[in-house]
Formats: C-alpha cells, structure tokens, sequence
C-alpha cells in the first residue's frame, strides 16, 4: 500500500481546519451557528493573511462568500418559505383526518398507510411539516386505541426521512450535493434520476418500519395527551332550551364545575355587555370561550347550546372546524432572575398578566405532565420552558417582558382559507421543476413570492421560515469544500481512501464512502457532510477512472442515512419530545434500519451505476 504525498501547507491547514469543525458541530454545548460562524471567519482570514495561489493566479478570500449566493442554498431557502405556507395554511390537515378515519377501520394497514404517505410527500416537500401533521394524529389514534404511541412515532418519522432521498428537492442535502457535484463539472441531476435506488432501498426499510421497528421499541407511557394542544376561541350561544336562560352567568360556572373561562359577552352582533357574574342571561347570547375543542364540545354539551366559530355563522361539527385566528405557539425560558421562577404560574397570575395561555411545561431531565387543568399549580424552576398560546400583539408584548425570555420559536397556527392557493402554487414549484421548464432554485423562489403576493403567508412568515443556522451551516461548508478543492485537500483524501482501499473491488469502495458518510452524518449536520463528501467522491471516482455519479450518490444517500441518533436530524428531535425516547431507543431502532439502507445500496448502486 502507497500512501500518497503529504499535500501543501494551505491543503493541510483546510484540513485540520475541517477536523476542528467537525469536532465543534458534533459539540451539544455549542451552538451550531456558532461554530459554524467561527470556522467560516477563521477560513476567510487565513486565506485572507496567508493568500493561496495557483498557476500565477491569487485566490481571494472574498470567493467564500458566493456561498451565500449558491444556487442550492436559494432553493433551500426558498423551499422552507414554501413549506412555511403549507404549514400555516394547515394545507396537510385533510389528509389527517384522512388517516385518523382510516385508523378505526385497520390498525395496520393504517400504519403502513401512514408510513407510504410520509414518504410520498417528503419526496417533494420538507418533512418538518409532514411531521408536524401526523405526530397528533397519531397520538390521538393511540389514545382511542389503547395502543402505544412510542411503537409509531419514531416509524413514521423515520419514513418521511426515508421519501425525503427519492428527488432532488426532497431535501436541502439532496440539494446541496447536486448543486456541488455540479459546480466541479457533473452533469445536472434531474429531479427523478434516482428515484429507483431510492424507491428499491426505501420499500425495505418501509417494510422494517411496519413489521420489525415497532416491536423494539418499548412501550412508553407519554403523558403528552394531545400532539399539537391548541386553544381555540368560539361563541357559546345561549338557545331557548338551555338552562341558562333568565339565569345569572355564574349558573354557567357552576354547572361547568368552575372550568369554563368567559373572556365576553355579546348580546347582538359586535354589542359586547358588562361582564359580571350577576349578569342575566337571554336567548340569543353569545358567551366569548377560549379552551381546547374536546373541553368546548363538552360545554356545549353541559349547557346546551350552540357554538359557533368567531365571525361564522355556521355551528362548529366536522365540516366546520375550529379555526385559531392570529394565533401564536411560542416558547419561553424561566430564566434566572425571573420573577416567575419559585412561583406557580396561579401564584403569579400569568394568564391575566400576560393575556397567554399555557400549554404545557418542559423541565430537563424530568417528566411533568401537560394536563391543562394541573400546569397552573406546577412550581416554576430555572430552565423551564413554557409553551403558550396567544395573539401575535400579547406574544410581540411577552417579548418586552423582562420576567421571561421568548425563544425563537414562535409558531403561527394553521388557517385554511388559502388552501386551494397554496396547493397549486407547490404544484406549480414541483412540476416546473420536474419537467425541466425552470431551476428548483427559480421555481421555488417564485412560488414563495407568489404565496406571499396571495396572501397565504406575509413577509413574517416568510422571514421566520428562514433558519439561520442551516443558512451559516451551508455556506461554512461550501466555503470549506471549495478550499479542499482548490488546495488539493479533496484530492488528497480521495487519493488516501483509494491507498487504504488496497485493490478492493470500485463496489466495495463505494460501499465503503457511504458508510463513512452514515457514520459521519450521525454525528454531525447532514448538510456539512454531504458538502464536504462530495468533493472527495469525485476525487476518488478520478483516481478509479470510473464515472463519478455512483460515488456522489453514495454520499447522498449515506448523508440522509440520519436514523442512528435524535440529534442528527431536526425531525429526530421533534418525535424524540413527543413519544418521550432516550437516545439508546433511537440507536437501538436506527442502526438496523441504517444498516439495511446501507447495504441495500451497496447492492443496487453498483448493479445499476457500475
């Protein structure tokens, strides 16, 4: 075995620089932006202070900023504006209530239902919101069920990582890597051109989730009782037969054993009346609530009457949904110093204070159950986080308060006016692209302008759509795998793998590239990995004289291979919460189903590509 020639000190020093970022992004203590911001300016300055020159020519340092203009990271972004409108406009929902029905009739083939429909639609858009839709269904199934929760969750978010590497734009990796193989002189991948690999490799893993990874995963007992808990606010119409006619208001608090908040009275359309419980009431009276839908049925119910949606004049059933109107989901930290901190949210009086409405408590390291009725009396530690509920002006006020600190990651509620609108603008991105009329990064950009112009989404959504730590984890890792290309560092790794390849088969090192990038990607950003795999898959695909495609494949599949760890993708986390898992249930699930994608592939790649 020849070990190829040590490259030149600029070569070196890029690498050594790339150990140290991927050493930092692997760090839980420090922010991903963080890190990614350092090394980025670290790169720019050496290159800046220590110029690098080839064939008489003077790179410049300024070159690594084009990565904020890359054609990958514009769709990337653009894409997520898009997403953001779905999952605003609650455009995924139907098909909720879709699987929720299907669910009654056949658990498992329900299941694998679920599992195929995540897939599908990850294949085109961001799976967050994908995951966002089933997580409350199918906590609600299991519920009704008696089935764990745990034994689905954690499938289901598997399968939508799984779609998300049959197309180009399935996700911000597949992006990532074509737009680099490309920029390096590989012909331009087409949206579907592969899409079988995917499709061969993604049916076995399917087939794993539904039949085999249930049945490791142990049954836990979460004390989440609703997957996306929202408050609603409606109009409890006082009928002539209820039992609140010619009585006072507080005859509606005593019948509702004291749970039933009235935040107005309308007697008459837009004519509110003195609130007090002395007040009498008629038929005809709109009583203002704001509780869950489950707790505004049951008042409905209790005091026979009739709700209705606010500014609707059809009752609430099925067809007619609640809907939250300018409402917002944030989280905020009871930080040190607050006044909340060694009080009960009672004790304070936070819902008058704050006009907020708490959803449920997160504390580190200890389960606390999110029953609404039992938040108020939980005592406040440092470090908790509050998830509450409230108009987009108390949220913009909270954010003033000195007592708490809103997190970004406020969240609007879904409304489905614009529906229609945002349907066909994500088909009109897919099918643009698909057929070759216009760039993923034109069609998304415009599909985004356009549902801003509709009004399915404004300026804000689109702004907080954007997420600045993909944005600084991208653009560092375009910066670092242009400078292992221009220095020879891409070739020189190329050469190694190749060196410590021996004579094994092109199968067998290809085989081996993509393990390396599961691994990797387990570890640190997917999106880090794939930019900087890919460079080193030409480079070794130049040494084997072979066509270069089947390595960057290799890198592209095994950079999504993100199974094996609820750190390694941003969905891991989301179903991590939610079904309540340690990290030894994601490593115990997510390694078979790793290993199966990886051999698969192995098998499949060389036979269609070599």
């Amino acid at each position: 075995m020849i070990l190829p020639p040590l490259p030149g000190f600029h070569a070196l020093a890029v690498l050594a620089l790339t150990a140290v970022a991927l050493l930092l992004f692997s760090q839980k203590k420090i922010q991903l932006e963080t890190s990614s911001l350092f090394i980025f300016l670290i790169l720019t300055v050496g290159f800046e202070l220590f110029p690098y020159q080839s064939d008489g020519e003077v790179f410049h340092a300024t070159n690594f900023f084009y990565g904020f203009g890359n054609e990958a990271l514009i769709a990337v972004c653009a894409l997520m504006i898009a997403g953001q409108g779905i999952l605003r406009t609650g455009t995924l929902d139907p098909v909720g209530r879709m699987l929720a029905r299907a669910w009654k009739k056949s658990p498992s083939l329900s299941f694998l239902l679920t599992l195929l429909l995540g897939a599908f639609i990850s294949a085109f858009i961001n799976n967050v919101p994908v995951v966002v839709l089933l997580l409350p269904v199918l906590i609600s199934v299991s519920l009704k069920t008696g089935s764990p929760a745990s034994s689905v969750l954690m499938p289901m978010g598997f399968s939508t990582l799984l779609g998300g590497t049959a197309t180009t734009i399935g996700t911000s990796t597949n992006l990532l890597v074509v737009s680099v193989a490309s920029d390096m002189g590989l012909k331009q991948m087409e949206m579907f051109d592969f899409v079988l690999p995917a499709v061969i490799s993604g049916s076995i893993c399917l087939l794993y989730l539904w039949q085999i990874a249930p049945r490791l995963i142990p049954k836990i007992e979460i004390t989440l009782t609703d997957g996306s808990p929202r408050i609603f606010t409606a109009h409890l119409e006082v009928t002539e037969n209820s039992p609140l006619v010619g009585q006072p208001l507080s005859k509606a608090f005593e019948l509702t054993d004291n749970t039933m908040e009235v935040s107005a009275i309308e007697r008459g359309e837009g004519k509110p009346i003195y609130l007090h419980p002395g007040v009498i009431l008629q038929p005809g009276d709109h009583l203002v609530i704001n509780d869950t839908p489950d707790q505004l049925k049951e008042f409905e119910k209790v005091l026979q009457g009739t709700l209705f949606p606010v500014g609707s004049e059809v009752p609430i059933d099925a067809e007619e949904p609640l809907v939250a109107a300018d409402q917002q989901i944030a989280e905020i930290l009871i930080y040190q110093g607050s006044s909340l901190k060694g009080t009960t949210l009672k004790e304070y009086h936070f819902a008058e204070r704050t006009g907020m409405t708490t959803l449920a408590i997160h504390r580190s390291g200890k389960k606390l159950k999110r029953y609404l009725d039992k938040i108020s009396d939980v005592k406040l530690k440092q470090g908790d986080i509050l998830l509450v509920q409230g108009s987009r002006e108390k949220i913009k006020e909270l954010k003033m308060d000195t007592n708490v600190l809103v997190l970004d990651s406020t969240m609007d509620l879904p409304h489905s006016k614009k529906i229609p609108q945002v349907t066909v603008i994500m088909l009109g991105i897919i099918l643009t692209a698909a057929f070759g009329i216009l760039p993923i990064a034109i069609s998304a950009s415009c599909g985004a302008l356009l549902m801003i112009l509709t009004g399915c989404i404004t300026w804000r959504d689109a702004t907080r759509a954007l997420n600045v730590q993909v944005v600084l984890i991208v653009v560092t890792s375009l910066a670092l795998g242009k400078a292992m290309l221009i220095t020879g560092g891409a070739d020189f790794l190329g050469k190694l793998f190749v060196a410590l390849s021996g004579d094994a088969p092109a199968a067998l090192i290809l085989s081996g590239l993509m393990l390396f990038m599961a691994i990797l990607t387990n570890i640190i950003s997917n999106n880090a990995t794939a930019v900087i795999g890919t460079p080193i898959a030409l480079s070794i695909a130049q040494q084997l004289n072979l066509d270069p495609e089947p390595f960057v494949l290799a890198v592209l599949f095994g950079a999504n291979m993100s199974f094996a760890t609820p750190m390694a993708y941003k969905t891991n986390l989301l179903v991590m919460n939610a079904g309540e898992y340690s990290f030894s249930d994601f490593f115990k699930v997510g390694t078979p189903l790793v290993l199966i994608m990886w051999v698969t592939l192995s098998i499949v790649l060389p036979i269609l590509y070599l």
